[in-house]
């Protein structure tokens, strides 16, 4: 009987350890809202408020959750493009916020997200309130998007970087002979711009790499040169000027040739402002982070939840192309399968737009998705909202949308295949000694890094990269209303396009940015309410999603069933979970503390 009630008394305890793990955990959960929504509560708006933007960390697509191992505060949201936005829109109609105070010192975004974030940034100015800018010196990035500003201060010592855009490639030819490794380069034979492989054969760019870098960057350039001569009043000329001779290298500079309005002090910021701004000397300002402010439309009381179906699905696809499942920075085709097929069988779902920002990747996983968008699109739209890049493996899972639409700094493009196989054999049998042998039953069994590829060898994964080409360019031509195989095969060759290059050759269809692509994917199914389903769901931000939809209502006290079942979910789901780091970071209750 021993054995019995051993087994008895383990299997009970074990039981009452995760019951008071699981109540524990709930108690916590529930406590850091109601303590959040106190502290929301006293985080008043007064009048005369500005939002103090400073863009520390980098800015995604979309706003994540992430562990940082601080007890007192165990979570913190990574700056969602999309965020922001919404937070932005708040604001503008918002009477207690006057203004902007925004410090864009090192702001780490892309180009084409930049834009977007500008335009934003724009909008918020039509409402007739204020925007400053202030920094100690101000990169290229960031001054580009202070030019939004109505006034741009600078720190007294500081300075401007303004000296134009470049481009710089590293070549590993030499090393590569050094080392003796045998780097095997197969590419599409009429893929004379993809130059992803050039650092392996070439020592600098060749002659067609360096004609599509330098059209790049000479759009990029006018883009930008563009829109700052219409906010700050200076001919392009003059900006080109300044560049050349890089008068922006002192703060005097800076201010003699109009690239900003003042040179302050950060203590004098305050004074500037209420004397441009008809604001009393006596009077307060009230300086608010924007990230509290951001934080603060998550809820405002938890009176009534509620969850309401969504009618728009908006599948992120970002990061480096890979087969299976996405890892960190890259996006696999099996997880975003799933999200469009999510988005596809759903029938409140009214249409799907796929916001692509990435570099390319595997070609079979690009395949993969591309697949999916077309069984999609048989049952309902699919518009493509291009960000930074949607190049190679990118720009292949958005040509056959019902309409695309890319920002005029968008990366795109890139239609071209290649492989990379080095062969290591000579470097380790001379530099350190080693030889390899091998076995095989076929003659070619063996592709491996540590093997020469034959002739035949070669050839036969030269009709393979042909092949994966001609496929390429057959579904361009097949998705673009207007271009031919022949078309697509001109403008292809691996070259990149700029967003507003690739308008003009009917690559994408407009020039736009997410919330564009999102109106026009509901004009499509006469969807008048917008209600977003943000995909594919990431597995510590369950509970962030929910508390992003709640909507509510000021006539109940009580929590609705949908959220408690909802919850429970995620924690029988935890309860059979043995990673302490996956349970960890599945509690989000970050979200709402101040």
């Amino acid at each position: 009987m021993k054995p019995f009630w051993r087994s008895f008394w383990a299997s009970t305890l074990s039981y009452i350890v995760l019951s008071i793990l699981f109540f524990v955990v709930m108690f916590v959960i529930f406590g850091a809202l109601s303590s959040a929504l106190v502290s929301k509560n006293d985080t008043t708006i007064n009048q005369n408020t500005v939002l103090e933007i400073n863009f520390k960390q980098a800015i995604s697509e979309r706003s994540e959750l992430i562990f940082n191992n601080n007890i007192s505060s165990p979570f913190e949201t990574t700056l969602g493009l999309k965020e922001i936005k919404s937070s932005l829109l708040r604001a503008k109609k918002d009477d207690k916020i006057e203004g902007i105070l925004l410090n864009t010192e090192n702001i780490m975004i892309g180009l084409a997200n930049l834009d977007e974030l500008r335009n934003a940034l724009i909008d918020f100015k039509k409402s007739g309130k204020f925007i400053y800018a202030y920094a100690e010196t101000y990169s290229q990035k960031s001054y580009y998007l202070s030019t939004v500003a109505d006034k741009i201060l600078l720190y007294p010592e500081g300075a401007v970087d303004f000296r134009g855009l470049s481009s710089e490639l590293m070549f590993f030819k030499n090393a590569i002979d050094k080392l003796e490794i045998d780097v095997q380069i197969i590419r599409g034979s009429n893929n004379t711009f993809k130059s992803a492989v050039e650092p392996y054969m070439y020592e600098k760019m060749s002659p067609a790499n360096r004609k599509q870098i330098q059209k790049l960057l000479d759009d990029v350039w006018k883009n930008m040169t563009h829109n700052i001569k219409d906010e700050r009043n200076i001919s392009l000329e003059n900006l080109n000027e300044i560049a050349d001779s890089i008068y922006s290298n002192n703060a005097e500079n800076t201010l003699k040739h109009k690239l900003i309005d003042y040179l302050v002090y950060e203590d004098e910021i305050d004074s500037i402002i209420k004397a441009n701004n008809n604001i009393k000397p006596d009077e307060t300002i009230h300086f608010l982070d924007f990230t509290k402010y951001m934080n603060s439309d998550v809820s405002k009381t938890l009176n009534k939840l509620n969850f309401t179906n969504k009618n728009i699905a908006v599948v992120y696809a970002v990061g480096e192309i890979i087969s299976g499942k996405s890892e960190q920075g890259k996006m696999g085709s099996e997880t975003i399968v799933e999200a469009i097929r999510t988005a596809k069988n759903d029938t409140t779902i009214k249409a799907v737009v796929l916001r692509v920002n990435s570099p390319g990747g595997s070609a079979l996983a690009s395949d993969v998705m591309w697949r999916e968008i077309q069984l999609t699109k048989k049952i309902k739209p699919v518009v493509v909202s291009m960000g930074d890049v949607a190049a190679s493996g990118g720009y292949y899972i958005s040509c056959g949308a019902d309409r695309v639409f890319a920002g005029p700094n968008t990366i795109t493009g890139s239609i071209g295949v290649f492989g990379v196989i080095p062969n290591l054999n000579p470097m380790l049998k001379n530099k350190l000694g080693i030889t390899i042998d091998r076995v095989e039953t076929n003659e070619h069994a063996s592709f491996s890094m540590l093997n020469k590829l034959s002739p035949f060898e070669r050839r036969k994964i030269q009709e393979g990269v042909d092949d994966i080409y001609d496929d390429f360019i057959s579904k361009v031509a097949d998705g673009r209303d207007g271009l031919k195989k022949s078309d697509v095969d001109r403008i292809g060759q691996g070259r990149v396009w700029s967003g507003k290059e690739a308008l003009d050759i009917a690559l994408i269809d407009e020039i736009g940015e997410l919330d564009d692509a999102i109106n026009y994917a509901a004009q499509l199914v006469d969807v008048e309410n917008i209600k977003l389903l943000n995909l594919p769901k990431s597995k510590n931000n369950e509970l962030l999603e929910i508390f992003q939809s709640f909507e509510m209502s000021n006539n109940s006290s009580t929590i609705n069933d949908d959220f408690i079942k909802k919850i429970k979910t995620i924690f029988n789901q935890i309860k059979e979970t043995k990673s302490i780091d996956k349970y960890q970071t599945r509690l989000p209750f970050e979200i709402i503390i101040d």
